[in-house]
């Protein structure tokens, strides 16, 4: 299953998070979170002030929201 940005890119306002934060956010470990981006099951981070590395908060929350979705199921 690849996850989808379409619907994330529609909310405002746009809030980034640091690693640790969608870390905290999600319970993943950093080495989960990388291999599940390039699985293609976790969005991907965007490059924000140059070097810095940083995921929209609405595309997290939208697989966290997933993730619930699919266990009711």
């Amino acid at each position: 299953m690849e996850y989808s940005q379409q619907h994330a890119l529609n909310k405002a306002p746009l809030r980034f998070l640091k690693l640790q934060q969608v870390m905290d956010k999600t319970t993943l470990c950093r080495s989960s979170i990388y291999l599940l981006i390039k699985a293609g099951e976790f969005p991907g981070n965007y490059t924000v002030m140059g070097k810095r590395k940083a995921w929209l908060e609405s595309e997290v929350d939208d697989w966290l929201m997933s993730k619930v979705e699919c266990v009711e199921l």
